[in-house]
C-alpha cells in the first residue's frame, strides 16, 4: 500500500520551521509536514509518535545537537532518511553526519523553495512504498490531509469540494474525541518505558465489529487528527469519529465500558485512568471548527474534574454569575493591619470558589495562586516578619503549582503555604524573652477586670489561640487561666485589705461576674475565703 511522503522538521528557530511549512502546497508534490520539534530530544519523541519518512534537521541546536540526533535516528530507525540544514562554517559537523548515513544537506542561507523541493524529491525517490510523482498526483486529497487542514483552521469549503468530503467521510453525523497524554512520559523516561497506546488504535479496537456490539454502534469509523494541529492542547490526541445518525449515546457508553475494562497492556496499574472528551454531534464538516474548539475546552476542563473518565458538555454543572475579581487591595490592607485571620479566611473562601468554577481556566487559577503567594511573602517581609524561609521556598511553590495536575492539588499547595505563613506570624508575635511577650503580659495586667479569653487575646494580637495556650504552659509554668486567676486574686487581696468594698463588689471589679465562683478561685489560690482573708488582714494593719 503506497503512502504519502511524511516529513518532520526539527529546528530550534520557530521562524525557520514555520517558513518551511508554508513554502509550498506540499500535498501537491506528494509530501506532508506531519510535525515539528525544537531540538533533538523532542525530535526523537516526535519520531516515535509520527513515524516520518524524512527528517529535516538543523545541525546546531540546544539540548541535543543535530550530529547526535542523526546518529540516533539512523541507529533506531534506519529506514528514515535525514536531510541536514547548516550554516556556513559548519561543514565539519555536516561531514560527520554523513558518516551516519545522512541523505543530503542544505545551506540555510540558500534555503530557497526550489532547492528544498529538489533535495526532497531526490531523497523521496530512494524511499520504497510511498506515493510520489514529483509533480503532484492530481488525485483528491486523502482523509488525513483534509483533517489536518480542518484542524489547522481551514473552513470545509477551503479544503475540498463538497462531493470530495462526502466521498472521504460518508457518515450521517460526527463527533470529535480527545484524550490527554498520561503524565510523566517525557524525556528519557518516555524512551525507556513502553509508549502509551495511541488514541486512534484504542478507538479502532473499541469500534471494531463485534467489539461493543454492532447493533449499538453501527458502521462507525475513526480518523486520527494530526498531533501538531494548531491550537491543540499540550500532550493531547484527537480523532474524528463518523457515526450513523443518533449513535453518539452508544459511542459514549462504549467509551465508558472500554475505560472500565482498562485494556491489557495499555496502562500500568499506577497510571492515571483513561480519560475521554467527547464533543456534541454534528452533521456536516462545515461545523468542524466549532466542534474542535469545544473539544479543546473539554480537555482543559479535566483540570477541574480530575475524577471524571468521560467529559461531556451536557454533564458540566450549571454555573451562576462569573466570579468577580479578587479584591487584592482589600486583602493587602487587611494584612498591613495585621488582621491575618480575616484576610486568610477570605482568601481561602475565594480560592475554593475559583477551584469550583471551571470557567476560571487552568492558567488563570495557577497565576492567581502564584501571585498571591508572591504578594504575601513581600508584605510579610516589609512588615519585618521573619519570612526568609518562605522567600527561599517560594520558587518551589511556584514550580509545584505550575506542575499541579488538577485544581484540588493546586488548592492544597496554597493551604500548605498559608499554614507555614501562619506559623511564621505566630512565632513573630510571641517568642520567649521577646518584647512582644511583655506586651502580652502587660495587656493582661491592664485588662484583667474585663472578660478575657484566649480567643479574644488571639484576635487582638493576631495569632492562633491554641498556640497561645501551649506557649503559656511551656514558658510560664502555668496555663493562661491559672495566670489570669493569679493576677485577679492578687488585685482582690489589695481591695480586701483596703476594707472599703463588699466582697460582691470586689468580685466584679477583678473580673468575676459570679461571687460564688470568685470565692472558689480565691480559696484555691490563698487557702482562705475572701471573708476569712479580710479578718486575717483588717484594714489599716
Amino acid at each position: 500500500m503506497e503512502q504519502i511522503c511524511r516529513i518532520l522538521i526539527v529546528d530550534d528557530e520557530v521562524l525557520v520551521r514555520q517558513g518551511i511549512k508554508h513554502y509550498l502546497d506540499w500535498e501537491k508534490y506528494g509530501f506532508r509536514i506531519v510535525g515539528e520539534a525544537s531540538n533533538g530530544r523532542e525530535g526523537l519523541e516526535a519520531i516515535e509518535r509520527l513515524r516520518p519518512h524524512i527528517v529535516l534537521t538543523d545541525i546546531v541546536m540546544p539540548v541535543m545537537e543535530g550530529e547526535e540526533f542523526t546518529r540516533l535516528i539512523k541507529k533506531r530507525y534506519p529506514a528514515i532518511e535525514v536531510i541536514v540544514l547548516s550554516s556556513y562554517g559548519e561543514f565539519d559537523y555536516v561531514r560527520s553526519t554523513f558518516q551516519s548515513g545522512v541523505a543530503d544537506y542544505i545551506l540555510k542561507p540558500k534555503l530557497e523553495t526550489q532547492e528544498l523541493l529538489r533535495v526532497l524529491q531526490n531523497t523521496a525517490k530512494r524511499i520504497p512504498g510511498i506515493r510520489y510523482t514529483g509533480e503532484g498526483s492530481g488525485e483528491a486529497p486523502d482523509a488525513e490531509a483534509l483533517l489536518e487542514k480542518l484542524a489547522s483552521g481551514y473552513d470545509a469549503g477551503e479544503t475540498a469540494p463538497p462531493d470530495v468530503l462526502a466521498e472521504r467521510f460518508p457518515h450521517d453525523e460526527f463527533v470529535l474525541i480527545g484524550r490527554l497524554a498520561p503524565a510523566g512520559r517525557s524525556g528519557g523516561e518516555a524512551r525507556a518505558a513502553e509508549p502509551p497506546q495511541p488514541l486512534i488504535e484504542r478507538l479502532h479496537q473499541a469500534l471494531a465489529p463485534g467489539a461493543m456490539g454492532e447493533a449499538a454502534l453501527g458502521a462507525a469509523r475513526a480518523y486520527g487528527l494530526p498531533t501538531a494541529a494548531s491550537g491543540a492542547a499540550v500532550g493531547s490526541e484527537a480523532a474524528l469519529v463518523g457515526l450513523e445518525a443518533g449513535r453518539r449515546a452508544a459511542l459514549v457508553a462504549a467509551l465508558r465500558s472500554r475505560t472500565a475494562e482498562r485494556l491489557p497492556g495499555t496502562d500500568s496499574p499506577d497510571s492515571p485512568a483513561p480519560f475521554w472528551a467527547v464533543s456534541d454531534a454534528f452533521t456536516s464538516l462545515t461545523e468542524f471548527g466549532s466542534a474542535y474548539r469545544e473539544l479543546r475546552e473539554l480537555l482543559d476542563y479535566r483540570f477541574y474534574f480530575p475524577d471524571r473518565v468521560v467529559m461531556l458538555r451536557e454533564e458540566l454543572p450549571v454555573l451562576g454569575e462569573s466570579l468577580p475579581a479578587f479584591d487584592l487591595r482589600r486583602f493587602t490592607e487587611e494584612i498591613k493591619r495585621e488582621h491575618f485571620e480575616d484576610a486568610f479566611r477570605e482568601l481561602r473562601q475565594y480560592a475554593a470558589r475559583m477551584a469550583d468554577d471551571y470557567r476560571s481556566t487552568k492558567v488563570g487559577l495557577k497565576s492567581f495562586l502564584g501571585n498571591i503567594i508572591f504578594n504575601l511573602i513581600t508584605l510579610l517581609g516589609n512588615m519585618e516578619y521573619e519570612a526568609s524561609d518562605l522567600d527561599e521556598a517560594k520558587y518551589g511553590f511556584f514550580r509545584d503549582i505550575e506542575e499541579a495536575a488538577d485544581a484540588p492539588t493546586a488548592i492544597a499547595l496554597l493551604e500548605r503555604f498559608l499554614q507555614q505563613a501562619e506559623d511564621k506570624i505566630a512565632e513573630h508575635t510571641v517568642q520567649p524573652g521577646d518584647p512582644n511577650m511583655k506586651k502580652l503580659l502587660a495587656y493582661i495586667e491592664e485588662h484583667y477586670a474585663e472578660p478575657l479569653s484566649l480567643t479574644g487575646l488571639g484576635r487582638h494580637f493576631h495569632f492562633n489561640p491554641s498556640y497561645l495556650s501551649s506557649y503559656f504552659a511551656a514558658h510560664n509554668k502555668e496555663g493562661f487561666s491559672e495566670y489570669l486567676n493569679r493576677i485577679r486574686v492578687t488585685k482582690a487581696e489589695e481591695l480586701l485589705r483596703a476594707g472599703e468594698l463588699s466582697i460582691s463588689e470586689i468580685s466584679g471589679l477583678v473580673g468575676y461576674s459570679d461571687p460564688g465562683y470568685f470565692t472558689k478561685v480565691f480559696r484555691k489560690q490563698t487557702g482562705f475565703s475572701p471573708s476569712q482573708y479580710r479578718r486575717q488582714h483588717p484594714a489599716g494593719k
